[in-house]
């Protein structure tokens, strides 16, 4: 250890001292001088030690919980590029079935010294799921932002888009249609999402057609956030009689196209399908899609700023930042089959 402090001394132009108090990270020492010994470390292809690893690196940490739903490669883009022009390095983390879970994703980040972590459709989102987790690690110091889920345990700042607005939207779209029999294909009922969809959704039926809760009950078909599950929840709602199905995600709203295809039903001739996401190549489906698009843009450029601010000392506001969804209509909607129309 005398050689290397020597050596390294030798290399910056400091004393033995000056190396030993920036490595063992005390106080006392000029940036300047710190840098010139960071710098003879890597010349000299010593390793830094990880504590100035952490501070010198500016990683931020992002986990998704997939990257199959082209939504989440969007929003990691958008992130990855604002975190990039601020001089940080982006860390993606993605939970896989079967692979490391989002606290094993977290451990590893904080190891490794992120800066930040952003968290995207996380156990943040989940109704159920215990949020002590993040109180443990903002007591490790460890500064993050929840996107899509809000959960009032949790201190932090959380982006999102406005879902209940966005069912409204495609109600009101549908009912100009002249589609009065209209369901609603979401995910598991334990989702902080899945739940404001569903009171946007009875808000727009109650609206438009003056539906209770319960008359809007029969309506609502809870599946998985994939094709499969889109295919799934729109056989039951077609079983039902819904000329028109509105997905909770781009993927379901294909497996919605499927579904009616498979049952001899043209789109958008007998059934109009709506998804929610806008990601990309969506535009370029058969037919292409009219869905809700996320603002991907606005709601990566949020998070990245408020974890950012956190980062500087500056804790950004521990609220909800709420942005409007915009309805994009395309071919996958048209005017009702005549003989469900109720008479005008």
């Amino acid at each position: 250890m005398t050689a290397r402090l020597s050596d390294i001394a030798a290399q910056a132009g400091v004393s033995e001292a000056t190396v030993s108090r920036v490595l063992n990270g005390k106080p006392g020492v000029a940036t300047a001088t710190r840098e010139s010994v960071l710098a003879a470390l890597d010349v000299l292809g010593y390793e830094r030690p990880v504590r100035l690893r952490r501070r010198s690196a500016g990683l931020v940490g992002l986990i998704t919980p997939e990257l199959d739903n082209p939504i989440f490669p969007a929003l990691a883009q958008v992130i990855g590029q604002a975190l990039t022009r601020q001089g940080y390095t982006p860390v993606l983390a993605t939970q896989t079935p079967g692979g490391s879970t989002e606290d094993e994703l977290t451990d590893m980040l904080v190891e490794r010294g992120v800066a930040g972590i952003i968290f995207v459709s996380g156990l943040h989102a989940d109704t159920t799921a215990d949020m002590t987790r993040y109180d443990q690690l903002r007591g490790k110091g460890v500064p993050y932002v929840l996107i899509n889920g809000f959960s009032p345990k949790v201190q932090a700042p959380f982006v999102s888009p406005d879902d209940r607005a966005a069912m409204r939207l495609a109600v009101t779209h549908l009912a100009a249609l002249g589609h009065t029999r209209i369901g609603l294909a979401v995910g598991p009922k334990r989702f902080v999402p899945v739940l404001r969809k569903i009171e946007g959704f009875r808000q727009g039926m109650a609206e438009r057609f003056g539906l209770s809760p319960e008359e809007t009950e029969d309506l609502v078909q809870h599946s998985l956030y994939t094709l499969e599950g889109g295919q799934a929840a729109t056989g039951a709602l077609i079983a039902r009689g819904c000329t028109a199905i509105v997905c909770a995600s781009d993927m379901m709203a294909l497996g919605a196209i499927r579904a009616a295809r498979q049952q001899g039903l043209d789109v958008p001739r007998d059934v109009s399908v709506v998804g929610f996401d806008d990601s990309p190549l969506i535009a370029f489906t058969d037919p292409p899609l009219t869905t809700i698009r996320q603002p991907v843009q606005a709601m990566g450029q949020a998070a990245v700023r408020a974890l950012l601010e956190e980062v500087g000392g500056t804790p950004a506001p521990h609220s909800e930042f709420v942005f409007m969804p915009e309805l994009v209509v395309r071919g996958s909607t048209a005017s009702a089959p005549a003989s469900s129309r109720s008479p005008s």
